[in-house]
């Protein structure tokens, strides 16, 4: 075997062959280590908003109502696109009056397991997260007062919030329109992916070369000190060393020197179709990625206590992305609403 990677290696070609490379933990610990990472058995939603059908129906064709900006061409959709695995693909997100936005769209995947929202952590629910890019001027400058007036004048909307909302009067507000938009989007979770397959005992559902990564990500890469659990992401802020002059979430507490330039810890899960990626969209690749953590990012004193030098192999660096790329679902097609009308 030997003689055979140093064949390939003087041919100028990359020995990957992992099968040959020992797994480094013990059967009982890899299936510890497993059981980390399996996936929850239902959505958690609070108590003061519960899931019903109707509340999720009336949430998605808010979702997708472009008559929820000032300009009446913009949704949630146009910067979390299901398309594009509820990004928009660019590095930067376009706002209103076509303005490029500072940051980047995240993901609207596994939120319902989350407590604070956006990239700074400014939200401290859904319910608070969904109405701020409606009102935003920079994103979809909508009043509210306005939109209540536009949706209290669709016939099909009063119907949908009666039904979502029995129990509260007046039925279409503010608080219930953050409500059905907070239930539609705490239904939006990524499906069963080849790691999942994995962890429940399918041993080849996902490569030998994606298994070293595994064990790379647990051990020597140290990406689970804050990719954690089944979504990957302690849920916290980091600074990781990108070069940006955006505070991050300095911005909410100026006062802790270590969250300036703290962004949060986005989950893993599809993250192969996410790309760019980062808070500003600034790495291309998850190739990048990988190598940004390896040695490329900056030592501040704001930097992570866990992002050091890794010194990973090219050969390691592939293998950290072969897994990542395991966590990608094969989601069903999203259904467009059909949306009420004057």
């Amino acid at each position: 075997m030997q003689r055979v990677c140093l064949k390939w290696l003087a041919a100028g070609l990359s020995c990957l062959i992992m099968a040959s490379v020992s797994w480094a933990l013990d059967a009982e610990a890899l299936r510890e280590l497993k059981s980390e990472y399996e996936r929850p058995d239902e959505i958690p939603y609070p108590s003061d908003n519960p899931y019903s059908e109707q509340k999720a129906q009336l949430g998605k064709m808010l979702f997708f109502d472009p008559r929820l900006s000032a300009s009446g061409s913009q949704s949630c959709a146009t910067c979390h696109n299901p398309s594009f695995h509820w990004v928009d693909g660019l590095p930067q997100s376009v706002g209103h009056e076509h303005k490029k936005l500072a940051r980047k769209s995240q993901a609207l995947l596994n939120l319902a397991w989350d407590e604070l929202f956006f990239w700074d952590g400014r939200a401290k629910s859904l319910e608070e997260q969904v109405i701020q890019p409606i009102e935003s001027v920079e994103e979809m400058g909508m009043d509210m007062l306005q939109l209540l007036q536009t949706l209290q004048s669709i016939p099909g909307y009063q119907s949908a919030f009666a039904q979502a909302f029995p129990d509260q009067q007046p039925a279409m507000s503010k608080d219930t329109m953050a409500k059905a938009l907070a239930t539609y989007v705490r239904s939006i979770v990524s499906g069963t992916a080849p790691f999942d397959r994995w962890i429940a005992g399918d041993d080849n559902a996902i490569s030998e070369t994606a298994k070293k990564g595994f064990e790379l990500f647990n051990g020597k890469a140290n990406c689970s000190a804050c990719h954690a659990e089944w979504n990957f992401s302690d849920g916290s802020f980091h600074d990781i060393g990108l070069k940006t002059d955006d505070p991050g979430r300095a911005r909410i507490l100026p006062n802790v020197s270590s969250m300036q330039h703290a962004f949060k810890t986005v989950g893993l899960r599809n993250i192969a179709e996410r790309a760019p990626y980062m808070h500003n969209g600034s790495l291309a690749t998850l190739a990048d990625v990988v190598a940004h953590y390896n040695n490329g990012f900056i030592q501040r004193e704001s930097l992570s206590v866990e992002i050091e030098p890794l010194n990973l192999s090219r050969q390691e660096q592939h293998a950290l992305v072969a897994f990542l790329e395991t966590l990608t679902s094969q989601d069903a097609p999203v259904s467009l609403p059909v949306l009420p009308r004057k």
